[in-house]
């Protein structure tokens, strides 16, 4: 851990400024309100406010403005945010550096997956690496595939991983699984394409009500490509529910609300209970990718994750 010890030259006259106090005042920031965060920082109100005003002090502007209980950012501590963030970023490569010379016996891995290889594909591999390399904290974020490659375009994580496509120049973008995917529907609604021939069924699907994930998830592209591999160019599918988790998708398909594109992993369990009907719509596989930042250090934490990745899917149990 970089303690309050260290720091960094900043403001008139050179004045150093610790990164305890870049870290109070982000907080403070974030949160708009002392008390908050001095609770999530696990220190007194007094000791936040302190750092507070000794930075507004030092360099003779005021960085929020009191409204009530609660504190808003003037401009100047607007402008001021932005740099403090890169600054802590900034230490924390520095401790990835110092963490690899400990050989992976402390440190942290920051992960950000997407739901389906955040929720279904990845647990299994995490156990895996907390179980070889227990002094290593392992914080996972989930969100869409376009949400996973802006933090790490930020350098905010260590490691993405996506099942959509990605395309950043200043990604490392890989291919790590296949997943597969399936056009599911309730008992009662697949009853009505039984016996369907090819031709049919495809009408069925154009007319269909579909629910389908939002827009930036590689669910909704696999969707919407299965969508242009059977419609006429001019044709809009009818979209009943767009919903933001594969737990809602699959929920309210099993409802009856309608069809949906879903990865086997997502729909396997509902499939084998009965509250799914797997239909008979052939669909590509798709990939999944690990990301990584072309130029950001790569932590030996990275590195032992993404071996064990490979080693999983060259080697499954």
């Amino acid at each position: 851990m970089i303690h309050g010890a260290a720091r960094v030259k900043a403001g008139a006259g050179g004045t150093p400024v610790t990164l305890d106090q870049l870290r109070i005042f982000v907080a403070v920031a974030e949160l708009e309100h002392v008390t908050r965060a001095a609770g999530q920082l696990n220190l007194t109100q007094s000791a936040v406010s302190a750092a507070i005003g000794a930075l507004e002090h030092r360099h003779d502007m005021k960085l929020f403005d009191r409204i009530g209980r609660r504190v808003a950012l003037t401009q100047e501590g607007r402008t001021f945010l932005g740099e403090a963030r890169a600054l802590l970023v900034a230490a924390q490569r520095t401790e990835k550096v110092l963490t690899d010379i400990a050989g992976l016996k402390t440190g942290r891995l920051n992960v950000a997956a997407s739901q389906t290889t955040g929720n279904y594909w990845l647990p299994p591999r995490l156990a895996r690496f907390a179980e070889l390399y227990p002094g290593v904290a392992v914080h996972l974020t989930i969100g869409n595939t376009h949400e996973v490659a802006e933090l790490a375009v930020a350098g905010e994580v260590d490691l993405g991983l996506v099942e959509g496509a990605v395309s950043d120049p200043l990604l490392t973008v890989s291919r790590v699984d296949d997943d597969e995917l399936l056009v599911v529907a309730a008992p009662a609604l697949a009853g009505k394409l039984a016996g369907a021939d090819e031709a049919a069924r495809r009408d069925a699907i154009l007319d269909a009500p579909w629910v389908a994930r939002e827009k930036g998830s590689g669910t909704r592209e696999a969707f919407e490509e299965l969508i242009q591999s059977v419609a006429p160019p001019d044709h809009t599918p009818r979209v009943a529910l767009e919903l933001p988790s594969n737990e809602s998708l699959r929920t309210a398909v099993e409802a009856g609300a309608g069809l949906a594109v879903m990865s086997s992993l997502v729909a396997r369990a509902s499939i084998k209970a009965g509250a799914l009907i797997h239909l008979p719509f052939s669909l590509p596989t798709r990939p999944f990718y690990v990301l990584s930042h072309r130029q950001l250090y790569t932590s030996r934490a990275a590195k032992a994750m993404l071996a064990l990745i490979l080693e999983s899917v060259a080697n499954p149990r």
